[in-house]
């Protein structure tokens, strides 16, 4: 089988989510790096990356990921609009980084094409089946449609790597986050934290996500989604995202200090 790749951009990766909006376009541009290489070895690859500051902080504030809540529906819609543009702005800076390393990439936003949230959200997902050499298909988190009473909801960028990973004959599942080497035993910033490096579907862990920030469970739905993927994908890891090269020791010896996601 081809070597088929994709990798989710967290939202803490490329962007400071405690402040409005803050793109990080270093820790961008080393990914673009690492992805250049592996793309001149003829991996096909689907890009994902997720909101951080350009979403989530207006999504918590308005209780987006809740739905329309009547008494404040009016700004809830304003507030699906502007994270909708700020998301296509997210998007097009990352093309941009994508395209001034030599990379082609198109955006597609699930707003346009999807409907409903969590794993089974509806949405047909063939556009993102490119060939070697084709344009780069990106996607990322957004608020959706939903075909319910919610009107709308948050689709999160590790739903979109279930079905993206599981549907389309991928062959590598990686999950890139922003504050650890992958996952830990417990919060990153605590002292006796330790990385796990094998993690199954026994694995007891504390893991915690930012609620002040975060709307879409953090790192507890990532690994969630990245359990289920294991079902079907051979190599599904959560690794350090400040240290890209990591994806390609993963491409070409099939290790690297991280946790990979165990079947079963």
């Amino acid at each position: 089988m081809a070597v088929r790749v994709a990798i989710k951009l967290g939202g803490g990766l490329i962007s400071d989510k405690s402040s409005m909006k803050k793109f990080n376009p270093d820790a961008v541009e080393r990914v673009v790096d690492t992805i250049f290489t592996i793309s001149e070895l003829g991996v096909s690859i689907i890009l994902v990356h997720g909101a951080g500051s350009f979403g989530h902080l207006l999504a918590k504030k308005w209780k987006i990921a809740d739905g329309m809540k009547t008494e404040i529906s009016k700004s809830q819609r304003e507030a699906v609009e502007k994270i909708r543009s700020d998301m296509r702005e997210l998007n097009g800076l990352i093309i941009e980084k994508f395209e001034e390393r030599g990379l082609s990439c198109i955006g597609h936003p699930p707003s346009e094409w999807a409907t409903g949230t969590g794993a089974q959200f509806m949405g047909d997902i063939s556009v993102f089946e490119r060939e070697v050499g084709e344009q780069i298909p990106v996607t990322f988190g957004d608020v959706v449609e939903t075909d319910d009473e919610r009107e709308f909801g948050i689709l999160s960028g590790d739903d979109l790597m279930f079905r993206l990973s599981t549907e389309l004959e991928v062959t590598h599942s990686i999950f890139l986050i922003g504050d650890a080497e992958g996952v830990m035993s417990g919060p990153p910033s605590e002292d006796g934290s330790k990385l796990i490096t094998h993690l199954g579907s026994e694995t007891e862990m504390e893991g915690a996500h930012n609620a002040d920030i975060d709307v879409t469970g953090g790192i507890r739905l990532k690994i969630d989604r990245a359990r289920e993927i294991a079902k079907e994908v051979d190599e599904v890891w959560i690794i350090d995202g400040r240290k890209p090269n990591r994806i390609l020791e993963i491409l070409t010896s099939g290790q690297t200090k991280g946790t990979k996601i165990l079947r079963g």
